[in-house]
C-alpha cells in the first residue's frame, strides 16, 4: 500500500546497509555512519544485524523503546562517550548503567521523585546545595511535595586582590561530614559562574565520604563538562555514591532534541540502602512495583526511576523515543571518532572568544583559569564598583538602587536580556551572561552597556557628593 511503512526486515539487514554506504559514500553523514558501524562491529564485536536493525527501527520510530531504560547499542556508545568526556578516559572499575531521558530537566525531575518514592529522601531531610546553582535545584526542594531542609555551600572564595574565583572554601565542606546530611547536589562546572571543581575540593569531598559519611548521595549535573579540557566528574571519583546527569544539548547546540542521560554505577549505595530499609517500607515498595516483576524487591534503583517516570502503571510506554536515542548515538559516536578533538577545540575556542570579547568590552579584568568552562560568565558589579570607585561608592549603590536595576537598564538600553545572579543564589549584584547563543557584536554591546551603567551610577554618586 502506497505510503505505508512496514517493520524492517532483519534478515541480512547489515549487508544491505553496507551496500547502501558504498553507494552513497560521498553523501553527507556517510563517513560518520560508516565509522560508527565499524567502531561497534570491529572494536566492540557486536552483532552487525542486531545493530543495524536497532538503527533502522530507531529512525522509523515504529516501536516503544526496548529496553525501556536505553537501547542496547545507544547505551554502549554513550557509555564510551561518558568515559571519554566525564572520566578523561580513566573510568573507574565496573560498569555504569544509563537511563536516557527527555533532556536534563526530565532527569532532575526523575531523580528527585524516585529518591523520595524509595524513601532515600524524606520530608525534612537535610540536603546540601553547592551554590550558585541552576534555579530548579533551589526551587524543587522547597515544594510542598519535598520540603527538604536545604543547606547551601556558597562559592565565596576570592583572591587576595578581591577577585572571585567562584570556588568553595574547603572548611565549608565539613558540613558534609554530618551523617544526617543525606544528599549533595552539585552542578559541575557550575551554573552560572561556569567553573569546575578544583582537584583539592574533589579530593576533600572524596575524603569526607570515605571517612565520615559513606552513605552520602551525590547528584552531579555535568552538562558543561566538555568545555573544560581533561574534565573529571565526581562519578569517576566516587562511582558508588554518584548519580550523574549529562545533557547533549549544550555541547552540540541541540536543546530542542531533549537528549540527556542519568548514569549510575552497578555497584552503588542506592540499591544497598533500599535493601536495608525497614520492613514496612520494603512492603510498600514491593506493592508499588509489583506489576513489574514477581520479585519487585530485586528491581534496581535506576530501573525504578524508569518506572516512576511513567507512574509505574505506564512503565510499558517508558523510555526516550527511538529517533531521539538514534540522534544521541550519532552525537556520541561523532565525539568518539573525532580523534583530533577538532570539534571540541572549535567549540571551546568559540566560547572563549566570546567570553574575552565580553570582558574586554567592559574594561574589567578577567583572570586566567584553566577550570573555567566559559559557557556562562558571572559579573559581580560590586567587585568592579569597589575596584574603580571604592567602598563608599559600593555603599551608595546598595543604599540607592536595587540589584535588578542593572539588568532592567541593560535590556532598555541594549535590547539584550541578561539574568540577575541573585536568582541562582549568586551575589545579588551579579549578572549572568550566556556565551552560547549570541553573535560577537552582541557581546561587545553587552560589555559596553554594563560598563556604561556602572560609570553612570558613579557619576550620579559624584554629583551627590558635590551637592
Amino acid at each position: 500500500m502506497a505510503g505505508a511503512a512496514g517493520v524492517p526486515n532483519r534478515k541480512r539487514i547489515a549487508s544491505r546497509f553496507v551496500q547502501f554506504l558504498k553507494k552513497h559514500a560521498q553523501s553527507p553523514g556517510a563517513t560518520l555512519l560508516k565509522g560508527t558501524y565499524e567502531y561497534l562491529v570491529t572494536e566492540k564485536g557486536v552483532d552487525e544485524n542486531e545493530l543495524v536493525y536497532e538503527w533502522a527501527e530507531g529512525v522509523i520510530g515504529d516501536q516503544y523503546p526496548v529496553p525501556d531504560r536505553i537501547l542496547k547499542y545507544t547505551e554502549m556508545l554513550v557509555r564510551d562517550y561518558l568515559d571519554q568526556e566525564l572520566c578523561d578516559n580513566r573510568p573507574p572499575e565496573g560498569v555504569f548503567d544509563l537511563f536516557a531521558t527527555e533532556g536534563g530537566t526530565a532527569a532532575m525531575c526523575y531523580i528527585f521523585d524516585s529518591l523520595q518514592q524509595n524513601f532515600l529522601l524524606n520530608k525534612g531531610d537535610k540536603i546540601v546545595l553547592f551554590a550558585p546553582v541552576f534555579t530548579p535545584y533551589i526551587e524543587i526542594p522547597e515544594q510542598a511535595r519535598y520540603l527538604f531542609n536545604v543547606i547551601e555551600i556558597k562559592a565565596l572564595k576570592m583572591t587576595k586582590d578581591g577577585y572571585h574565583t567562584w570556588q568553595y572554601q574547603e572548611k565549608d565542606l565539613d558540613v558534609l561530614k554530618d551523617p544526617s546530611v543525606k544528599a549533595a547536589f552539585i552542578t559541575n562546572p557550575s551554573n552560572p559562574p561556569s567553573y569546575g571543581l578544583t582537584k583539592a575540593l574533589m579530593n576533600r569531598i572524596v575524603e569526607i565520604v570515605r571517612n565520615d559519611n559513606p552513605n552520602l548521595m551525590i547528584i552531579t549535573d555535568d552538562v558543561y563538562a566538555t568545555f573544560i579540557p581533561h574534565f573529571r566528574s565526581m562519578m569517576a571519583e566516587l562511582p558508588k555514591n554518584t548519580l550523574c546527569v549529562y545533557s547533549f544539548s549544550k555541547y552540540f547546540g541541540a536543546t530542542g532534541w531533549r537528549l540527556a542521560i542519568i548514569a549510575l554505577h552497578q555497584d552503588n549505595i542506592y540499591d544497598r540502602m533500599i535493601r536495608e530499609l525497614p520492613r514496612d517500607k520494603q512492603e510498600l515498595l514491593k506493592k508499588r512495583y509489583s506489576s513489574l516483576s514477581l520479585h519487585p524487591e530485586d528491581i534496581r534503583f535506576i530501573d525504578r526511576m524508569v518506572a516512576d517516570s511513567r507512574q509505574v502503571a505506564l512503565n510499558h510506554t517508558a523510555g526516550l523515543s527511538l529517533p531521539q536515542q538514534t540522534q544521541m548515538s550519532l552525537f556520541a559516536s561523532f565525539a568518539l571518532l573525532d580523534a583530533e578533538n577538532t570539534y571540541k577545540k572549535r567549540m571551546q575556542d568559540m566560547i572563549h572568544e566570546r567570553l574575552h570579547t565580553l570582558w574586554e568590552s567592559t574594561g574589567f579584568t578577567l583572570l586566567d583559569d584553566p577550570l573555567r568552562a566559559g559557557y556562562y560568565s558571572e559579573i559581580d558589579m560590586l567587585v568592579w564598583a569597589k575596584k574603580f570607585y571604592g567602598d563608599d561608592f559600593v555603599e551608595y549603590l546598595k543604599k540607592n538602587y536595587e540589584p535588578l536595576d542593572v539588568v532592567f537598564r541593560l535590556a532598555q538600553e541594549t535590547s539584550l536580556v541578561l539574568l540577575n545572579g541573585g536568582g541562582f543564589d549568586a551575589p545579588e549584584w551579579s549578572i549572568r551572561a550566556s556565551l552560547a547563543n549570541l553573535k560577537r557584536e552582541d557581546y561587545v554591546r553587552i560589555g559596553k552597556g554594563i560598563a556604561s551603567i556602572l560609570h553612570s551610577y558613579a557619576q550620579r554618586w559624584k554629583e551627590s557628593l558635590d551637592k
